[in-house]
């Protein structure tokens, strides 16, 4: 069959820029489409990664990760050296961590910049309405063909709501960015300050990202909202940012199914113990876009994407798993 795309991604993330960026640099033709006017806006994270070499610790079996991962100055707020974990008692736990505080909204253009480098085309301001078979039906009504499909939407990613019916663990989330003087270290706040999840305080330049994120079904009938107030009331400074939504935390996922797969946020790849996923999502998008573009070159089965994904981050999921209260 003659089809329009070789691969067309949904949603132009991380995830899904970074998959673009190695599909495209593998030969296939692929087209990103985010409902978005500027993609990296509004803010819905906390902004935090760690550096190149705290992550080659963190994920010994991910090769290459300089390559992967090039932020430019720019898209740099802050770093940080240590990260703080915060029992409600008040005790607090120091340990060394090298990482970097993000402009989020510059550093995803920046991924959108690379992929485009390599030949990806993007379409904004487009919603998806529904996938059938091999094709993708906007919303305007217009129909276009791809011989691969993937996800890479978010919790709410059409792809995944339509062909994905397993359980997962949501994590709602609600945060801040806040102006004022705030020390470089990150600090982690768990058990009843965030039940079922944890809190966070991650220095910006001028100020913090400070959010939180919890499982209702801990929150014994309060309320996500009244929990983050009680939370930022903690801190002073002028709050000039209000955001949220959630995460899903999967335990199992078959990630590729026929012509579709899914990558970061929407499958799943998020760090259970602390709901990272800036990292994970890159991680999962260059495998993914290195199967898929192998898999219009040759025929290599979109299963291996689950295989190398395993490989890479199976032992750090599990992990991460075990300090998240399930």
């Amino acid at each position: 069959m003659e089809y329009d795309w070789d691969a067309i991604i949904i949603g132009g993330g991380p995830a899904g820029s970074t998959v673009a960026r190695y599909a495209a640099d593998g030969g296939a033709k692929v087209l990103v489409i985010d409902r978005r006017s500027v993609i990296g806006t509004p803010l819905q994270c906390g902004e935090l990664v760690p550096s190149n070499l705290q992550l080659k610790n963190l994920c010994p079996d991910v090769p290459d990760i300089d390559e992967l991962f090039c932020t430019p100055d720019e898209a740099i707020s802050r770093e940080t050296k240590t990260m703080g974990f915060i029992a409600p008692s008040g005790k607090k736990l120091v340990y060394p961590f090298e990482g970097q505080i993000l402009h989020r909204p510059i550093h995803d253009q920046k991924l959108v910049e690379m992929a485009k480098t390599k030949g990806a085309e993007f379409l904004t301001e487009v919603r998806v309405n529904d996938i059938e078979g091999h094709n993708i039906i906007l919303k305007n009504g217009e129909r276009i063909s791809s011989r691969v499909i993937i996800g890479c939407g978010g919790p709410h990613d059409p792809l995944r709501k339509k062909f994905w019916k397993e359980k997962s663990l949501n994590i709602a989330v609600n945060f801040v960015l806040m102006d004022g003087d705030f020390d470089d270290r990150v600090d982690l706040y768990f058990g009843s300050t965030a039940p079922g999840g944890y809190a966070w305080v991650i220095p910006k330049d001028g100020g913090a990202n400070i959010g939180i994120g919890i499982q209702t079904r801990f929150s014994r009938g309060k309320s996500l909202n009244t929990m983050a107030d009680d939370f930022f009331d903690q801190f002073e400074g002028e709050v000039t940012y209000r955001g949220g939504g959630y995460y899903l935390c999967q335990e199992a996922l078959a990630i590729s199914r026929k012509n579709t797969t899914l990558v970061g946020d929407a499958a799943g790849m998020v760090l259970p113990s602390n709901g990272a996923g800036i990292t994970t999502a890159m991680i999962g998008g260059r495998i993914a876009g290195q199967v898929i573009a192998e898999h219009i070159r040759n025929g290599k089965s979109l299963g291996q994407y689950q295989v190398h994904w395993n490989k890479q981050m199976g032992k750090v999921m599990k992990y991460s798993k075990r300090g998240m209260s399930w």
